[in-house]
């Protein structure tokens, strides 16, 4: 038995998604996407209380949708190498974000991300996202890369972020197919050198999931600053400087460590010890980069 009150939400979803992106999210109104939709305004309200809330189910509409497609391309996908089956998720997703990219964007400037339901639901759509990112990899390269998995998520996405930006914007003439093939590639050539440096990995679990919208909170916010002092703790022990010297910037180090951990760090403290360290022309760009993290 078809639902009609679903079809005619499924209807005011996909014109007011159109309407949205021939106007934007300032110009369009309620009403346009009810004439738009053949509908009255009130008929609109009576599923969506405002265009806030309207918003946010084209969004996650959207993201929904894109998942689904994401999970059938896996499926229809057959016996190919994981290096292939990386490239063609990646086509996929290239082509996805064209079409649909308003609201695939991070909308660093509209007054939505105030709205704490469409905030919940950005959430969501990142956890999402991240995730799927991560198993994209994990299978392409196998738990080898586990340690520098984050690393590489973050190093993908951006790329991915630059290169869909400058297709949107109509300057880049490569078809998504062979764009997606040279992501692969450059991925290809990032990840066999992270793994053949083992070097120290940058992000983890719980660093990767912040950014503008959604904040860091202070517990890892404490863990960050406390990881920064002891590699600042290990920049002073490489310092050209004598025994005691050294010995009397690790205290200072230490009290920091000390002071950060309380519920509300003293202020004045904590500028009485990095001013001590700032007395050492090494370690300045290190006290900046603390002033910028607390």
């Amino acid at each position: 038995m078809i639902d009609l009150e679903e079809m005619k939400k499924r209807q005011i979803l996909h014109t007011a998604k159109a309407v949205f992106i021939e106007k934007g999210y300032f110009s369009a109104s309620m009403k346009d996407i009810a004439e738009a939709c053949g509908m009255a305004k009130g008929s609109i309200y009576k599923i969506f209380d405002s265009k806030e809330d309207l918003f946010t189910a084209v969004f996650e509409d959207c993201h929904l949708i894109m998942f689904e497609l994401a999970r059938e391309l896996d499926r229809q996908q057959g016996d190919v190498t994981p290096m292939e089956r990386l490239r063609r998720r990646i086509e996929f997703q290239l082509q996805y974000t064209l079409e649909n990219y308003f609201f695939l964007s991070e909308f660093k400037e509209l007054p939505i991300t105030s709205n704490e339901k469409f905030v919940t639901v950005w959430k969501k759509k990142r956890a999402t996202m991240l995730t799927w990112h991560r198993d994209c990899f994990y299978e392409a390269y196998g738990n080898r890369i586990e340690t520098y998995i984050w690393d590489i998520v973050a190093i993908f996405r951006g790329q991915l972020r630059e290169y869909i930006t400058y297709a949107h914007q109509k300057v880049i003439a490569l078809p998504m197919a062979e764009l997606a093939l040279f992501l692969v590639e450059r991925m290809d050539a990032i990840v066999n050198d992270i793994l053949l440096k083992q070097g120290k990995p940058v992000l983890n679990e719980s660093s990767i999931y912040f950014n503008h919208i959604n904040p860091i909170d202070s517990h890892t916010q404490k863990q960050s600053i406390h990881d920064f002092l002891l590699a600042v703790a290990s920049r002073i022990q490489e310092l050209p400087k004598p025994e005691h010297v050294r010995h009397e910037l690790q205290e200072v180090v230490d009290l920091l460590q000390r002071e950060f951990k309380q519920d509300i760090p003293n202020k004045t403290l904590v500028h009485v010890y990095t001013t001590f360290l700032e007395t050492v022309v090494e370690l300045r760009p290190y006290v900046r980069q603390l002033y910028l993290m607390t």
